[in-house]
């Protein structure tokens, strides 16, 4: 396989793709540890346990990291309309999409969250949580496959058979609906 020749910045984010995996799979395997490493840990474990202190992570209202006392929701993506700001692609204004989809237009917007039910159906889900979506967002566009905290009921004002899009895919969204291409490694 030939290496890609990536610029400083792309390698850095590689990079840190690489040693999130890593931790992912400390934690998977139940050893991974944020406080002092636990008597008996492996020089590896006490590496992996140090890396995973130092990884960046960009917290969001409803990240999980403050409350958690609601499950969180695995989505495959998701998509945020706000009036005056439409996703590539869209033609419709922001009102005939809210007009579409069967809600009121609010100032603030709405954020639509692609999943699937517990009988594997898609499902979009509308809700207000618009700042959590780009919270969302801005740990997806690094390559972290963050989920958010099951929306508070008042929070969801319809939820709708079918993905609604166009749609920004999770990582694991990526990876479910086999849209990642060829791995690097």
């Amino acid at each position: 396989m030939t290496s890609l020749e990536l610029g400083e910045l792309d390698h850095l984010r590689e990079i840190e793709r690489l040693a999130l995996r890593v931790r992912e799979a400390a934690s998977d395997e139940g050893w991974l540890s944020y406080l002092d490493d636990p008597e008996g840990a492996t020089p590896l474990q006490r590496s992996v346990n140090a890396l995973a202190r130092v990884l960046r992570h960009h917290h969001f209202d409803g990240d999980g990291c403050l409350e958690d006392d609601r499950p969180r929701i695995r989505l495959v993506g998701a998509c945020v309309l706000k009036p005056g700001v439409m996703p590539a692609g869209v033609e419709e204004t922001y009102e005939e999409v809210c007009a579409r989809i069967g809600v009121e237009p609010r100032p603030e917007g709405w954020a639509l969250w692609n999943t699937w039910s517990d009988g594997e159906l898609k499902v979009t889900m509308v809700v207000t949580a618009v700042e959590t979506t780009e919270g969302l967002f801005a740990n997806w566009s690094r390559g972290r496959a963050v989920d958010p905290l099951t929306p508070l009921p008042s929070q969801i004002a319809v939820i709708r058979h079918g993905w609604i899009g166009p749609i920004t895919f999770s990582p694991r969204g990526v990876s479910r609906t086999g849209l990642g291409g060829l791995p690097l490694s």
